[in-house]
């Protein structure tokens, strides 16, 4: 592709300005240059094309035909690129945030339904942060978060999303209808090593059920959740989990609540910092959190 051969673009603007006013002065105070500098880029250009673009009369410049010629290319040409520029300037930006909670809520809740923040927030880069531990919303490492906890953490906005019930589960294909039968299966554990002590485990569960002759202290062991009710489906034992995060499980039958009792954990909230209440891209995270299907709590 060949080159372009056009006059210096700085010259074109002197022109265009001086032929919109009639007037090397107001030119100049339209493009804050010296009204000497606006006729020596006219000189030049004339000089390069070899044509008179003006002529000279006193306190007004007066197009001639090559010069009105030029003056009406150029209008389109600077009207377009000014759209252009326009249009591209008023292209929403990028926002990224970054969403802390834990692997299990992660994958098992959240993202499913990314689609929806894509779809309604197009201009939103959603950042997931999993982690058992909970993390500053300092903006750096996370913005907003969802934890379970009693909902009182100073300095921050927390809605309540749902509750977290602890239950027995199993695939049918064990069998298992009741209690006394469980310390012939595996119990299937979930510890994380992060956290000093697990919201529910076997050992709670035990004191309340009483079952006689269970060992708690015996059978897998996982480090993460999904992996711990993918154990379960798969008839490796019995877990126990938090029944809003096996809801998919328990309806379609892969997985079966045997028997009680049931445990009440701590409940999961949606958090970010008071100070960003009123924030447009935490507003529309938590716009799309509290439609996630099953998360808003409805007391």
């Amino acid at each position: 592709m060949s080159r372009r051969r056009l006059p210096p673009l700085s010259a074109l603007r002197a022109f265009e300005a001086a032929a919109r006013h009639e007037s090397a002065k107001q030119a100049a105070e339209e493009l804050s240059v010296t009204a000497t500098a606006i006729s020596h880029q006219i000189r030049a250009l004339e000089d390069a094309l070899g044509v008179a673009l003006f002529v000279r009369k006193p306190r007004q410049l007066e197009l001639t035909m090559a010069g009105r010629e030029l003056q009406q290319t150029l209008e389109s040409a600077f009207d377009s690129i000014g759209a252009t520029v326009e249009r591209l300037s008023a292209t929403p930006s990028r926002q990224a945030i970054t969403l802390s909670t834990t692997p299990a809520v992660a994958v098992r809740w959240l993202l499913p339904w990314v689609c929806m923040l894509r779809d309604s927030h197009p201009t939103i880069d959603l950042r997931i942060h999993a982690s058992h531990e909970p993390v500053a919303l300092d903006g750096v490492t996370a913005d907003i978060a969802i934890r379970y906890g009693d909902g009182r953490w100073p300095g921050l906005v927390a809605e309540k999303l749902f509750d977290n019930t602890f239950v027995p589960a199993s695939s049918p294909l064990l069998e298992l209808h009741d209690a006394a039968d469980l310390p012939r299966h595996t119990l299937i554990h979930f510890r994380n090593q992060a956290v000093i002590s697990s919201p529910m485990d076997w050992a709670v569960w035990q004191k309340k059920a009483q079952v006689p002759g269970l060992d708690v202290g015996a059978g897998l062991v996982f480090s993460d959740e999904t992996h711990a009710v993918s154990a379960a489906v798969g008839a490796q034992g019995v877990a126990l989990m938090s029944r809003q995060l096996i809801e998919d499980e328990l309806r379609e039958g892969r997985l079966v609540q045997p028997f009680g009792p049931e445990l009440e954990g701590k409940p999961f909230f949606l958090v970010y910092p008071e100070s960003r209440r009123n924030d447009p891209t935490i507003l529309a995270v938590r716009e799309w959190v509290m439609a996630v299907p099953g998360g808003l709590c409805s007391v």
